[in-house]
C-alpha cells in the first residue's frame, strides 16, 4: 500500500508539474512580439498551433491532478472529508475547478473565435485591419487569462506544500503575493534567464 500511495504522491506532483501550460504560452507570447506587431501568418498560425494543442494536455494534466489528490485523500491519512474539513485542500480544490473553468472558457469559447478568423488567411494574404483590430483583442484577454492562470497555478502549489505543516501566515501571504508579481512580470516582459 506504501508504494501505491507514493506512486500516487508522484505522479499528483509530476501532474502538476506538467500544468505549467500558462507560464510557456505566455513565453511563446511575448517571444512572437520580437517579430513585430503586424501579422505574420507562418509565425501567428505557428503560435496559434502551440497554445491551440496545448488546452488538451492541460486537460489531461488537470484531471490526473484531481483523481490522484482524490486518491491521496481516500487512501492517505486525510481522508476524504478533507476535501471540505481542511481549508488549503478546500481552497487548492476550488483553484483547481477554476482552472478548469478558465480553461473550458479559451478552448471552447475564445480560441475557436482566434481560429475562425486565422482559417481564411493564406499566407500571401494581408489580414485586413479590422480583423486583426479584433485578433488582438481576444489575444489580449487569452493572454490575460493565462496570466491569472499561472498565478492560481503558482498559488495551489504554495498551498499544497502545507497541507501537512502550514507555514507562517505572513510568509503564505508574502509567497502568494510574489506569485502574483511573478505572474504580472511574465505577462510583461520575456524572461530570458528564468527569474531574471
Amino acid at each position: 500500500m506504501d508504494i501505491f500511495y507514493d506512486l500516487l504522491k508522484f505522479l499528483h506532483v509530476m501532474s502538476f508539474v506538467f500544468m505549467s501550460v500558462p507560464l510557456f504560452n505566455l513565453i511563446v507570447v511575448n517571444e512572437r512580439a520580437l517579430f513585430g506587431s503586424s501579422f505574420n501568418y507562418p509565425v501567428d498560425r505557428y503560435m496559434e498551433n502551440i497554445i491551440k494543442h496545448g488546452s488538451n494536455r492541460c486537460f489531461v494534466f488537470q484531471s490526473s491532478v484531481f483523481l490522484t489528490g482524490v486518491l491521496l485523500l481516500v487512501f492517505g491519512p486525510l481522508g476524504i472529508n478533507a476535501l471540505w474539513a481542511n481549508w488549503i485542500i478546500a481552497v487548492k480544490t476550488i483553484l483547481l475547478f477554476t482552472l478548469i473553468g478558465l480553461l473550458s472558457y479559451v478552448h471552447f469559447k475564445l480560441q475557436p473565435k482566434i481560429e475562425k478568423i486565422l482559417a481564411n488567411q493564406s499566407p500571401d494574404a494581408p489580414l485586413p485591419d479590422s480583423l486583426f483590430s479584433v485578433l488582438k483583442t481576444y489575444r489580449a484577454r487569452r493572454k490575460r487569462l493565462a496570466t491569472f492562470c499561472l498565478f492560481i497555478v503558482i498559488t495551489i502549489i504554495i498551498l499544497g506544500l502545507q497541507v501537512y505543516g502550514a507555514f507562517s501566515p505572513v510568509l503564505t501571504i508574502a509567497l502568494i503575493g510574489l506569485a502574483g508579481l511573478f505572474a504580472w512580470r511574465v505577462s510583461k516582459t520575456l524572461i530570458r534567464f528564468g527569474w531574471i
